[in-house]
């Protein structure tokens, strides 16, 4: 018999919270059995290892910030535009998935080195091609300046949004798409009057 899918959502929801807040290494099956309520070894009646609720975790986030950047980068829609979708789908995921954001951002670059995550690599090169290649895009069209540095235009941008997932909380002040908001108006039109 296996757990509900709830009750796997739950259990990967709260070892989410436990890697976001201690780190994957130190991270032990205990700690996350004990955060959710149970014993250690009814936790591996669930999952086979901490390796394996990582992997979920990060894929589960991925498949979604993937489908919600396939729809947006398929849509047509002029580099301005582009850009405007994927800063608030990226806020959308930060909230929907921030303890994930967060242990994407601490352990990817450690993870990516293992075979069970190569796909944390691939993603990386693709989420760069996008960025880079709608920013490339809206430099050729005139839509942004043409003395841009794209590659530093696209770190500034990525660091900018996706650290969020250190602070952001869901059902706080703001919701995703106002805080998205807020940030395109401040790397779209800056934040001095114009003269």
């Amino acid at each position: 018999m296996s757990a509900s899918p709830e009750r796997r959502e739950e259990l990967l929801a709260t070892a989410a919270e436990v890697f976001a807040a201690q780190g994957y290494n130190a991270t032990t099956v205990r700690k996350i059995a004990d955060a959710a309520g149970m014993l250690a070894g009814s936790l591996y009646y669930h999952f086979d290892s901490k390796e394996s609720m990582l992997d979920e975790i990060l894929s589960t986030f991925l498949d979604e910030l993937w489908a919600r950047y396939d729809a947006v980068l398929e849509a047509g829609l002029g580099p301005r535009e582009t850009i405007e979708a994927l800063v608030t789908e990226s806020f959308r995921e930060i909230d929907q998935h921030r303890a994930a954001v967060a242990i994407y951002q601490k352990e990817s670059r450690h993870l990516q080195t293992q075979p069970r995550f190569a796909y944390l690599a691939d993603s990386q090169a693709r989420f760069e091609k996008a960025w880079l290649g709608t920013l490339e895009r809206g430099v050729a069209t005139e839509v942004f300046r043409a003395d841009l540095d794209i590659r530093l235009t696209y770190r500034f941008v990525r660091d900018t949004v996706w650290v969020a997932a250190s602070w952001y909380r869901p059902g706080g002040q703001h919701s995703a798409e106002e805080i998205a908001r807020q940030y395109l108006s401040m790397v779209l039109e800056g934040i001095a009057l114009r003269e």
